[in-house]
């Protein structure tokens, strides 16, 4: 279990560092900004990349909502739940603090301007509302969930999971960074939150609900309208 949870951790660690980091120190730079779709691409590598490096141990979890969709979907045991989504907090809040330290090092950073964390109404990208961001999250999520199960199915081809899981949180932020900045994973929107420090922390239950009740969702659907019963 202790290699199990090490991975978790390793993971989120690499998913917000990658992720968030592009958010906080490559979107907007001076001409050479790799925008949303850069931001999105990030997202979706880090994923990939570490479900082939690290997948095979844990699963290659690296989010709660994920975790909580599988058990929900019959994947997973409950005794795993809980020990998981504590190491991929762990893993995401010390990302955030490497972050911190690196941002801090340009003249003028500011975390509490958002340091890529997700937010709703005025703190929205996009200035959606709290009912838009809540009803992104659930979906996006239930979809995630949705192509994992069906990815690691033992009727999908084997090998191609992490691909099609990396491509769907890429395709899942491209959609929402609009709307919330994007986090259908509470142990990303921690992660940030904490360093904000204001709002940030104020609106992050709405970035454990909804994502959770997503992944339920999701776990729901495939394991009783999709997956093949022996």
């Amino acid at each position: 279990m202790h290699k199990k949870l090490f991975a978790e951790l390793l993971g989120t660690f690499v998913l917000v560092f990658g992720g968030c980091g592009s958010a906080v120190l490559a979107a907007t730079f001076p001409q050479l900004g790799i925008g949303f779709a850069g931001v999105a691409l990030a997202f979706g590598l880090t994923v990939l990349t570490m479900a082939y490096a690290v997948g095979h141990i844990s699963g290659g979890h690296f989010n709660p909502a994920v975790t909580l969709g599988l058990w929900v979907g019959g994947r997973i045991k409950f005794c795993q739940v809980i020990p998981y989504i504590i190491a991929q907090v762990i893993g995401g809040l010390l990302a955030g603090a490497v972050l911190y330290v690196i941002a801090s090092g340009h003249a003028g950073f500011d975390a509490s301007a958002g340091f890529a964390s997700n937010g709703y109404g005025e703190h929205s990208p996009g200035g959606y509302s709290l009912m838009a961001g809540a009803v992104i999250e659930i979906v996006l999520t239930a979809v995630f969930l949705i192509v994992i199960h069906g990815a690691t199915d033992k009727r999908a081809p084997a090998g191609f999971a992490p691909l099609a899981i990396g491509l769907a949180l890429t395709l899942i932020h491209l959609i929402s960074i609009p709307v919330t900045n994007t986090s259908v994973n509470p142990a990303r929107s921690t992660a940030v939150a904490l360093f904000q420090g204001s709002w940030a922390l104020e609106q992050l239950w709405m970035f454990w609900v909804m994502p959770l009740i997503g992944a339920i969702i999701g776990g729901v659907i495939y394991r009783f309208l999709l997956e093949e019963k022996a």
